[in-house]
């Protein structure tokens, strides 16, 4: 098996015409691709075109042919009207940051009722070639778009584990489960390089992020039966705010439950966000997960959800992401 999504290369798209117009000027689009040495395969309405010729496809498009009526995908994707395509090549700079392998990993503590530090959360920081920091809601945005999650993601996975090997703890890594393709095959380079670190499987924990929509859970729990496999526990993040029900929570069977920092600041003092800390508390307990509610920040918050039974906490409260992962809480 093999995917254009697991390595930087140059993009190659479909574009799809449609209209007589667009259609009958097929064969001269495919002469003066081969004319000018650019890459070209054709097949019935489609051509599929390196990144290298979309801007000299633009260019004739607009002048010669209809372009409300062209389409063009990215490695099966849904089909975009060709205009959209100027957003997929202005995020070319992703392939950069993935090719320096330009990613700095951080912690942040987890702790338990006891203030003590139980594991901490691996986070990504990306920079640029100045080491300006970029965003990772704009990253990953950018790698969605030019279809570069699983390279990035992978990029993120296994800076993780590596630096897992420093903190000698339980280690929560993120990963995006619509990213991979099969969990036999594009997870494998993780769990090797956890065997080669000689790193104990249980000191990971994989976890979902959700800000990534799940539809297909069948999928979801191949991955997830994958790691559990392996010996890693997995946790589901943002709970709360997907998965639609928690009742599917028990069909998934996570180690762990993270409470999203919406139910959890000012819960103290809020009745909405207690009934729903307590009924993912109630469903959390019944599948044998271990709660834990992250974006703490008050002392109070977090003393009224230790009081109602959550186990481990996360937030500002006890300290922010750090390269120097911290040892002590103050």
């Amino acid at each position: 098996m093999s995917c254009r999504n697991c390595v930087v290369s140059e993009l190659q798209f479909e574009i799809l015409l449609k209209g007589e117009n667009n259609i009958a000027m097929l064969d001269m689009i495919v002469e003066h691709f081969n004319r000018r040495n650019l890459t070209i395969t054709k097949k019935e309405q489609i051509v599929m075109i390196q990144e290298s010729g979309v801007k000299e496809f633009l260019d004739f498009s607009r002048d010669y042919m209809e372009p409300e009526l062209i389409y063009f995908r990215l490695d099966e994707m849904p089909w975009e009207h060709l205009a959209e395509i100027e957003t997929v090549l202005e995020m070319q700079w992703i392939d950069d940051v993935i090719h320096r392998n330009a990613v700095v990993s951080y912690s942040q503590p987890i702790v338990n009722s006891r203030n003590e530090i139980y594991a901490y959360e691996v986070l990504s920081r990306f920079t640029r070639e100045d080491g300006s920091l970029i965003f990772p809601n704009e990253i990953f945005a950018a790698a969605k778009t030019r279809g570069r999650l699983y390279a990035l993601d992978r990029l993120c996975r296994m800076a993780a584990v590596k630096y897992a090997a420093v903190l000698k703890k339980k280690t929560f890594i993120n990963f995006i489960p619509t990213s991979i393709y099969s969990p036999e095959y594009c997870l494998q380079s993780t769990v090797k390089l956890a065997n080669l670190l000689e790193i104990d499987p249980n000191q990971f924990v994989f976890e979902v992020v959700e800000s990534e929509q799940v539809d297909d859970i069948d999928h979801l729990k191949s991955i997830l039966n994958y790691y559990n496999n392996k010996g890693f526990q997995y946790a589901l993040d943002d709970v709360g705010e997907g998965y639609n029900t928690l009742e599917m929570l028990g069909d998934i069977k996570p180690h762990y439950m993270k409470l999203d920092m919406k139910y959890v600041q000012g819960v103290n003092k809020d009745f909405e966000k207690q009934n729903t800390a307590k009924q993912f508390l109630k469903k959390a307990l019944e599948i044998g997960a271990t709660p834990l509610a992250e974006g703490i920040e008050t002392q109070e918050d977090f003393e009224w959800l230790k009081q109602i039974g959550y186990k481990l906490f996360q937030g500002y409260l006890f300290g922010k992401p750090s390269i120097e992962p911290q040892r002590t809480i103050a």
